[in-house]
């Protein structure tokens, strides 16, 4: 099972859910891009939260130095992103793709994130609760919806807002795999914990 984390927004807690759903299927893990933060990048943090084993973290296929987006920050790289030149890496094992900010994020002048999404993904949408975040949240599954993929599931991420969760998943019928509460630190412990459950509505997606 190849999985597929997007956001809303950027700072959602794409990397915090991208690290239960590793922890929770012992699944390899691939950011194809990462901007900026190079010396502690979300390979980084998924290493240093997870406890199991198995997994494997490949390597991104663009590290740009610039904490921008992608398009931006190639361009001060002196680089194009080309998408011929992000290959999925090869596994047996369940892998999880964490994208960078939303679906639209600008890769180069016509390629945005969504361009990264093959028909085999399984699509979770993390949303996290601020003024507009159901818009935004509607918006990102309806335009994924439009581009003609499925989307798989949505985790809440942040204070709990009852109202807000209810009126999406309604409206959507997109099946809610957790929600993560706003803890004060994720550490190994609490990534395992939440990992334990996560497992029963993630296997669930197969």
């Amino acid at each position: 099972m190849k999985i597929f984390v997007t956001g809303i927004s950027t700072d959602v807690g794409k990397t915090i859910a991208s690290s239960i759903i590793v922890e929770s299927l012992e699944a390899d893990y691939w950011k194809p891009i990462q901007a900026g933060d190079l010396d502690n990048s979300d390979s980084h943090k998924i290493k240093a939260r997870i406890s199991n084993e198995k997994t494997k973290i490949f390597e991104n296929s663009y590290k740009l130095n610039t904490p921008a987006s992608p398009h931006l920050a190639a361009e001060i790289d002196g680089i194009t992103i080309d998408l011929k030149e992000i290959k999925e890496p090869k596994t047996k094992n369940h892998l999880v793709i964490e994208g960078a900010g939303g679906i639209f994020v600008p890769l180069n002048e016509k390629d945005t994130i969504i361009d990264l999404i093959q028909p085999d993904y399984k699509i979770i949408v993390v949303s996290r609760h601020y003024l507009g975040s159901i818009n935004h949240t509607l918006l990102t599954i309806e335009a994924i919806q439009y581009h003609g993929f499925k989307i798989d599931g949505i985790i809440f991420s942040g204070s709990e807002n009852k109202s807000t969760e209810s009126l999406i998943l309604n409206k959507t019928g997109v099946k809610c795999i957790g929600r993560i509460e706003e803890e004060p630190y994720f550490d190994q412990n609490v990534i395992k914990e939440y990992a334990d459950l996560f497992r029963e509505n993630l296997l669930q997606l197969q």
